[in-house]
């Protein structure tokens, strides 16, 4: 097999550069411009409410609702087979949770002079009821899922 080596031709080795002016840019009527658009943010906003804590196999689910300024726990669907036992609202009730049968959840305002407060409250009262319905059932002691 032979190598080649392309070599120019002496004719050839003259190069000629155009020159092309780029196209002229239409506005586009109904879009705003780079210029206004620019400092503009699209915000990304969270589920309201939003899920804290989770336990599937107790059926215990912990919220937080920033529109309604509440901290809620809801047991399984929140229908009436899934009310927990008397000792569980008890412990509900001496926390400052009330019944909302409208959204069949047990919630606790936040205000915003103790929300941190009220927030870590809520998370050991979950925390608890967790136990709670887990012992009730017979589910032994397990990792929950955060979210």
């Amino acid at each position: 097999m032979s190598s080649r080596k392309r070599t120019p031709d002496k004719e050839s080795t003259k190069t000629t550069a155009a020159v092309t002016e780029p196209p002229a840019a239409e506005p586009i009527p109904d879009r705003p411009s780079f210029a206004e658009r620019v400092g503009q943010k699209k915000w990304v906003t969270a589920p309201d409410p939003f899920g804290i804590a989770t336990d599937n196999l107790a059926g215990v689910r912990l919220f937080e609702s920033k529109r309604d300024r509440q901290m809620a726990i809801k047991f399984g669907e929140g229908r009436p087979e899934d009310k927990p036992t008397q000792a569980v609202i008890d412990k509900m009730k001496e926390a400052g949770f009330r019944w909302n049968p409208a959204d069949r959840i047990w919630a606790h305002p936040v205000y915003a002079d103790s929300a941190m407060t009220t927030r870590i409250d809520a998370e050991r009262l979950y925390q608890e009821v967790r136990q709670m319905i887990r012992q009730e059932k017979g589910i032994e002691t397990g990792q929950e899922v955060p979210f």
